[in-house]
């Protein structure tokens, strides 16, 4: 049906808008609807509208402007215009400042391009600017606020979220490893703030192995769950890998949905120190670690009475609610080796205490530099060595040997031998490599008892070690090179990724006053304070307990403070 025509007393309303033109949804017909009757100056209301039938008419009920669209079929999401008059015959009386069309929605959309590719787009003031200028609008600075709320909406998936770091070197060099791997967060103190994330192994040397960093808006069950999917694609899951954490719910409920085969461990430490926090028993902490490091079953039976009688709350906590099974050496189901802390984790966020206030970009670099470095340095130690393991793992070794020495050795069958010469007899199996002191079982290092039988059998003490410990392993494990990202011009990016703009992450404003520049202790974990006497202006007494004979010092006078 064709659209009247406009004389000098009516106006059309300067659309492309035809019977028979389709749109996608309704949400698309809405948005260029709320466009053209902004541009165009005058005001419409709903007479009709459900899942399938939209009718409008011009605000002025003498006025003849009119649109009706239906569904093309009643299953499709596609409408289309069946009746529309685009010729307005109403009385310029009627226009209103505050129009009924610029809702926060639209005016959201429409200055949402505003927001791409810049740190900071206008402000509820700029936006009322912007609605009086290009859409004849007089909006509240309410409605402002909200559309530019709405606007950050619209872009937020070209904001930054999160960010997954692995070297392919430390990747690959990690099948040199044990397959013990911790994994933390740290804040960070930067402008856009934000958790830094680390999975790190440890080498044959005892030295932290980083194989993953991460940086997401917070440690919670979302950002645990990216990261570690993106972990778990460059590392795998088996059911020889341990995960070492602290016992913060949203990683343990994670680790267990994402990794299948592993198997989670609690880090010792922080155990200890919410048994310190919730419990108040610091003298306990003897007879904790004893059953912590226990290999026998009976060994650890006999520290846990001891505990049990003590305080009972802490054993009914650490057989209850942590778990035999996450701390104790002997009862973990996985293999964890002498991993038992996180103490490889923790180097790597004091290593970075500082770099923690710089940007994202920059903080990236430093941890490319010191991981750069490590591999060198490492690498000429490594082929430095004479010995066949690594430094650490050979000073472990020798005292066995002297330990060794004089203890007798029973053949009982071809591979299996009993020794005894001292309070605990061992009975090792030089073919599957155990003992039942356990040290071989879970260390993959020979007990004194396995030394004395390698000398018995004649066989080379060092066959018995795991290959994780030898000098070949440590020197495959930093055998590459991890180089420098170069110049920005020398980056070879996919179009797809060099045209995509991403947005800085949107934070909240800080709270007055100077940033906060130390770190808050952990649970458990108490800083003494230095007290200074007020008669002789030392520290680590009160002035009641002063025996200095000198009078009172002046509260101006300088000291030297103890580092």
């Amino acid at each position: 049906m064709p659209t009247t025509e406009a004389s000098d007393s009516t106006f059309r309303d300067g659309s492309d808008l035809h019977e028979g033109k389709y749109f996608n949804t309704k949400k698309d017909l809405k948005r260029k609807l709320s466009d053209i009757a902004m541009k165009g100056n005058f005001e419409f209301q709903t007479r009709k509208s459900n899942r399938s039938l939209w009718v409008i008419e011009c605000i002025d009920p003498n006025c003849s402007w009119r649109l009706r669209v239906s569904k093309i079929v009643p299953e499709s999401t596609k409408f289309v215009i069946r009746k529309y008059v685009g010729v307005h015959c109403c009385s310029l009386l009627n226009r209103n400042a505050n129009h009924l069309q610029a809702t926060y929605v639209v005016i959201g959309e429409q200055v949402a391009p505003q927001y791409v590719g810049v740190e900071k787009g206008p402000g509820p003031k700029g936006i009322q600017t912007f609605a009086r200028t290009n859409l004849g609008a007089q909006i509240s600075y309410y409605k402002a606020w909200r559309g530019r709320k709405h606007a950050h909406t619209l872009i937020r998936d070209s904001r930054f979220k999160y960010l997954f770091l692995a070297f392919g070197v430390a990747i690959r060099g990690f099948r040199y490893m044990r397959k013990v791997v911790g994994i933390d967060g740290t804040f960070l103190k930067g402008q856009y703030r934000g958790v830094l994330l680390v999975a790190t192994a440890q080498d044959g040397n005892g030295q932290c192995y980083p194989l993953a960093w991460g940086i997401v808006d917070s440690e919670n069950e979302d950002a645990w769950t990216w990261f570690l999917t993106q972990l778990k694609e460059v590392i795998g899951d088996t059911d020889e890998l341990a995960l070492i954490s602290d016992r913060a719910p949203s990683i343990k409920k994670v680790i267990s949905t994402v990794f299948e085969k592993a198997h989670h461990g609690a880090c010792a430490w922080h155990v200890a120190q919410n048994i310190k926090n919730k419990f108040k028993c610091a003298d306990i902490m003897g007879s904790y670690w004893s059953t912590v490091n226990a290999y026998r079953c009976e060994d650890f039976v006999g520290y846990m009475t001891e505990i049990l009688h003590r305080y009972p709350r802490v054993a009914e906590y650490l057989e209850n609610e942590v778990g035999f099974e996450k701390w104790s050496r002997c009862h973990y189901l996985g293999l964890r080796y002498n991993i038992m802390t996180m103490n490889m984790v923790e180097s790597l966020n004091s290593m970075l205490v500082n770099a923690r206030d710089f940007p994202y970009i920059a903080l990236l670099d430093v941890i490319q530099e010191k991981m750069s470095k490590w591999w060198n340095d490492r690498r000429i130690v490594a082929m430095a060595i004479t010995a066949p393991l690594t430094p650490s793992r050979e000073s472990e070794f020798r005292p066995r040997f002297a330990q060794s020495n004089g203890r007798h050795t029973l053949q009982l069958n071809p591979v299996t031998y009993h020794v005894k010469g001292s309070e605990l007899e061992g009975v090792v199996d030089i073919f599957n490599k155990t003992c039942t002191c356990k040290e071989f079982d879970i260390d993959k290092l020979p007990c004194v008892h396995a030394i004395a039988v390698a000398h018995h059998a004649q066989v080379s003490v060092y066959s018995l070690v795991s290959p994780y410990y030898t000098k070949e392993y440590y020197m495959l494990a930093y055998g590459e090179t991890i180089y420098p990202v170069g110049s920005q011009s020398q980056w070879d990016v996919p179009n797809e990724v060099a045209t995509r703009v991403v947005l800085p992450r949107e934070v909240k404003e800080r709270k007055r006053g100077r940033p906060k520049t130390s770190r808050f202790p952990s649970v458990g974990e108490f800083r003494k304070r230095k007290n200074r006497c007020g008669k002789c202006g030392a520290y680590g007494h009160y002035k009641k307990k002063c025996n200095s004979q000198t009078g009172s010092i002046e509260r101006n006078q300088p000291t030297d403070v103890p580092v």
